[in-house]
């Protein structure tokens, strides 16, 4: 931690450097009100959305070319690609950064293909692989489908009180498997009409390969469902056709139900890319309307510049335009704030019931998606931030929508007290160990940041610790805290942004800062300052490296904590003020700061993302917070977020 000597930073300059971050937001805010920021993940997208084209012989040269130099650009030193920046290279990452490379017309010969060829090798060869890679190499002849585990159609029929049923898993893996085991039944083959292959990168031959599917298992769980699906396989072709016509037909059924519109199936890449794969197999023309619209929802999330481009995993502007609005209306931008908050009002799911009334078919809609358009998925922490703004600006006529949204996320809770990202009680964990899930992402169980939100956002409208679902969260959240004081972080890397929103939570609910939890915390993030000033947390937090450590700061991380510590009642402490000091140090002169470490995740371990938004927001609202809370009466955080 740095020193304590250091002087409160002087107002005018924290005033100059919040107006400078106020206006370079601004700028970015559209005519309607919202804001988008580019939503980056790894290699994995881009290289799938190449091989995406090459599998339907829609090839771009031009398109491509520009992705094979983001690609090439983002290339580990170790010749691998990692799953993000300056990470360690990621076997089924590079197996399909390197194939998409040799698909746009790299050499294999060419230096840099060596590197990852070499680093595949290394790792064990694309044998190796996770899934998701070698259903990628089987629908273009690289692997026998023995490669791929057992997932028969027919689960579409499964009954809800089977272990495995389509509702026991998260949105996302509902949404990415349906149209899948549409293809895992017909088994389609890649056009590939320049005929890449990428038998190199195994060290043993496909066709010799005998176990596919091997251990270490993550729980006792793993073998019993290895044995199952070797149990499945020899009988999968006795299975009747009609049955297995019928699930096909229930498959599709979903798949259109949810296609919505240019947004995308569920939208979000991975969904969209096997609709668009499962209606070519089912023979459906390239002009027929579902192909068109599932191909133009894959098309609208590519970022195409003068001189790159790439494929998002999904976009942002509920979100992006959540956070930016927060922060401006802790700078004082009224304008903005409103014109964001009518956008936002606009969007609300006010009356389709999506895939979580199953388990709370009493509950009125009233939530907000990530992405444009997305009803049958609300997501619970958005809806807690878009709903804690409305509640902020204190426009009467955005009552209704508030309201609606509080009966939504109260009907939300789990009965372990927290909440999940999109479904009530997805918490089903044995699923996590079948052969499909070696992500060991399929479920949505609740989590402390979520959780901290939505007490948050209770809190800003009144509900107080004596209400049984506040009082349910406070216990579960207390559960939570490690014994080191920190919260971990599921959605945003990692204990540092899980113990901020835990500590925006807290004080929300009026409990004292003296609670030895809030100051374990506050202890907690202290202690995890660095000696410039500013806070930093790798990824690898979510595996082997120390929680809250980087090699070095970064501007949303620094923003967090000091949010957390404001909130925690340390305005005062010259941690804070040092913290301060960095962001106004690191601030370029256009008002903005880089950021080029990731810091937020899709799947812990498996998938993590650059919102390239929140370099801008966060330090804005804690510059802001910081003044406001050192010029006013009241040294407490008024708000949840």
């Amino acid at each position: 931690m740095p020193s304590e000597t250091l002087t409160r930073p002087e107002t005018d300059t924290l005033q100059t450097s919040i107006d400078a971050a106020k206006a370079a937001l601004l700028s970015r805010q559209a005519a309607d009100g919202h804001w988008l920021f580019e939503l980056e993940a790894d290699a994995t997208i881009p290289a799938e959305y190449v091989l995406l084209e090459h599998y339907l012989d829609r090839i771009e040269p031009e398109l491509e070319a520009k992705i094979g130099v983001y690609l090439r650009g983002i290339q580990g030193r170790e010749g691998g690609w990692p799953l993000f920046y300056d990470g360690a290279p990621d076997l089924s990452v590079t197996v399909k950064a390197y194939f998409a490379l040799k698909a746009i017309g790299d050499s294999a010969d060419a230096p840099h293909m060596v590197r990852a060829r070499e680093c595949i090798l290394r790792m064990g060869g694309a044998e190796r692989s996770n899934v998701f890679c070698r259903v990628q190499l089987a629908l273009f002849g690289q692997v026998p489908w023995r490669a791929t585990p057992v997932m028969p159609v027919e689960i579409m029929h499964l009954p809800r009180w089977f272990f495995f049923h389509l509702s026991k898993v998260s949105y996302w893996s509902r949404t990415v498997m349906v149209p899948l085991l549409v293809l895992m039944a017909l088994r389609p083959q890649a056009r590939n009409p320049r005929g890449i292959s990428v038998q190199e990168l195994f060290c043993t031959p496909p066709e010799q390969v005998k176990d596919w599917f091997r251990g270490p298992y993550r729980s006792a769980w793993g073998p019993v469902f290895r044995r199952l699906d070797s149990v499945l396989r020899p009988i999968m072709p006795f299975f009747p056709l009609r049955s297995r016509r019928s699930a096909v037909e229930a498959a599709v059924q979903f798949t259109v139900e949810r296609l919505n519109g240019e947004d995308g199936l569920g939208a979000i890449y991975p969904a969209m890319a096997n609709s668009v794969m499962m209606f070519d197999a089912l023979g459906y023309p390239a002009d027929h309307p579902d192909a068109v619209t599932a191909w133009g929802a894959v098309r609208k999330l590519l970022v195409v510049k003068p001189d790159r481009a790439y494929c998002q995993p999904c976009l942002s502007p509920i979100w992006d335009t959540g956070l930016a609005a927060h922060a401006l209306a802790e700078a004082g931008d009224a304008e903005s704030v409103e014109a964001a908050s009518d956008w936002l009002v606009s969007r609300q799911i006010t009356t389709l019931k999506g895939d979580w009334a199953l388990k709370v078919p009493d509950v009125a809609p009233g939530g907000w998606a990530f992405q444009y358009e997305n009803a049958h998925y609300p997501d619970v922490d958005d809806t807690a931030v878009v709903a804690m703004l409305l509640h902020r600006s204190r426009e009467p006529g955005h009552a209704p929508a508030i309201e609606r949204a509080r009966t939504w996320i109260l009907g939300m809770q789990s009965r372990n007290g927290g909440w999940g990202a999109f479904d009530v009680d997805n918490d089903y964990q044995f699923l996590n160990h079948i052969p499909f899930a070696d992500h060991g992402a399929l479920l949505d169980p609740p989590t402390v940041d979520v959780t901290a939100r939505c007490m948050s956002f209770l809190a800003q409208l009144g509900h107080t610790m004596q209400d049984p679902a506040m009082a349910r969260g406070l216990a579960y959240i207390r559960r939570e805290q490690e014994p080191d004081g920190s919260w971990f972080g599921r959605w945003g890397t990692n204990y540092i942004y899980g113990t901020w929103s835990t500590l925006c939570a807290l004080n929300a609910i009026g409990l004292s800062h003296d609670d030895p939890a809030i100051r374990r915390a506050a202890s907690w993030l202290m202690s995890r300052q660095r000696s410039d000033g500013g806070w930093g947390e790798d990824e690898e937090s979510y595996a082997n490296a120390p929680a809250g450590q980087y090699k070095q700061s970064t501007p949303s991380q620094t923003a967090w904590a000091l949010l957390g510590l404001m909130a925690a009642g340390e305005v005062n402490h010259p941690a804070v003020a040092q913290g301060i000091e960095y962001l106004q140090r690191t601030q370029r002169t256009d008002g903005e700061w880089d950021e080029l470490p990731y810091t937020a995740v899709g799947f812990p371990r498996v998938f993590y993302l650059r919102y390239h938004g929140y370099r801008l927001f966060f330090p804005l609202m804690a510059m802001a917070r910081y003044r406001n809370l050192l010029s006013g009466n009241d040294r407490r955080v008024a708000f949840g977020f």
